[in-house]
């Protein structure tokens, strides 16, 4: 028996992907689950899982090609199974770096009319010269050093091709009396309007916005959480696991609330599909991290099962793994997730709405933990107040119920000693 691997499907948005380096060798043993390879996509390394068992029969995709979800890059079976012949894949190089601009070419010497001997000119003054548009032509490392140094570069001669202003023309830059005078010696203020190439990843998460804007009928529900008894709570847990080398975020006991709401109105942990809901049997919640490249929602896989501190050490883990420190993300903690988080409050946001993350039924997005007056037992004293507001797919439940499952994650922070059942 031979079972055919082919590239998987990270998300609704991935059509291609790169094997980045395979983890096992032809030749070797492969059970149900090993890891097989890792897969770049537009947005992040993921471990890929074995589907079947057997030997490695056959690698049929080298390391940095890029194919099409689909493609079939290895074969698994027993030792004496033929292999199948399989048509070469259509493999893309990933290319390291874009193509240089061409150079512009050098204008041809102007001959000179008269035949008697004359003074040598002197060099002509370099020009500024503007790209289509109107905007200057310049290097961006000649662009940075102008912005550091607070030097106008449309007022720097270029002497590169086509009048280019390189890192040169700015270090060597003099300004002119006239041009320190004009406004106390400060340049105005130039700001640069070319435009800038959107990265793969910048455009896999265009695609999943708008599909989720287009398809999900969003609605949104926010409720205002009364934070002072958890923060006490996570003070006192914190300083009785120091030694341990733990310690619960605000984050932390925002997911062990969303799980318990879940566990209560586990609609909300569902897909929708047409006629029907998708059921699923784990709570897998998204974690929304923001990377330098843009943005990723792995999801922590069985939260229900997990305590508050085993949920802590899970997405700390997570958080180090999506940004390239010891080790990949999974398949599944990229392709199952099933509800959605995300927090802006170490930003200072006090209340925003999130996008749904496809398919998932909903995402609750926090601001941060605001000192605010509140009024207790008819006395105006100060507390500590968050906005989650919960985005829900309309199609899977309605406004009263949304708030329903707010109203149980509300009552779990405010009543903490629910976060350790």
């Amino acid at each position: 028996m031979i079972s055919e691997v082919t590239m998987p499907s990270m998300g609704a948005d991935m059509t291609e992907g790169t094997i980045a380096k395979w983890l096992k060798a032809e030749g070797d043993q492969i059970s149900r689950g090993d890891k097989l390879a890792e897969i770049e996509t537009d947005k992040t390394v993921v471990e890929m899982e074995a589907y079947s068992e057997g030997l490695l029969r056959k690698i049929v995709v080298e390391e940095g090609s890029l194919v099409q979800v689909g493609t079939v890059i290895a074969f698994i079976g027993d030792a004496d199974a033929e292999i199948p012949e399989v048509a070469a894949p259509a493999q893309k190089e990933k290319s390291a770096e874009p193509a240089a601009a061409a150079p512009a070419p050098t204008p041809a010497p102007v001959q000179q009319a008269a035949p008697t001997p004359t003074p040598t000119p002197a060099a002509p003054t370099p020009v500024v010269v503007a790209a289509p548009g109107g905007r200057v032509k310049a290097s961006p490392i000649a662009r940075k050093i102008a912005e550091e140094k607070g030097i106008n570069i449309a007022a720097v001669p270029g002497t590169g091709p086509g009048g280019r202003i390189t890192k040169s023309d700015v270090e060597n830059f003099t300004p002119s009396p006239a041009f320190a005078a004009s406004g106390g010696g400060r340049p105005p203020a130039v700001m640069d309007g070319s435009d800038t190439p959107l990265s793969s990843m910048r455009q896999a998460i265009a695609r999943v916005t708008v599909k989720s804007k287009t398809e999900s009928p969003h609605y949104y529900v926010t409720h205002e959480v009364n934070m002072g008894p958890a923060m006490t709570f996570r003070a006192q847990l914190n300083e009785a696991i120091v030694d341990d080398g733990d310690r619960v975020s605000v984050n932390d006991m925002i997911l062990k609330a969303v799980a318990t709401a879940l566990l209560k109105y586990p609609k909300w942990n569902s897909s929708f599909d047409g006629d029907k809901l998708i059921g699923h049997s784990d709570i897998n919640l998204g974690v929304a991290i923001a990377l330098e490249e843009g943005l990723i929602v792995p999801a922590v896989i069985g939260v229900q099962n997990m305590s508050l501190i085993e949920i802590s050490r899970a997405v700390r883990d997570m958080g180090k793994r999506a940004r390239g420190e010891g080790g990949s993300l999974t398949q599944a903690e990229m392709t199952q997730g099933t509800f959605g988080t995300s927090n802006l409050g170490m930003f200072g946001t006090d209340a925003f709405s999130a996008i749904i993350v496809p398919p998932n039924a909903g995402i609750i997005a926090v601001g941060a933990v605001k000192d605010v007056p509140i009024v207790k037992d008819g006395n105006i004293v100060a507390g500590k107040v968050m906005n989650a507001t919960i985005s829900a797919d309309h199609r899977v439940g309605d406004g009263a119920e949304a708030a329903i499952l707010m109203g149980e994650f509300q009552k779990t922070l405010e009543n903490p000693a629910r976060l350790m059942l």
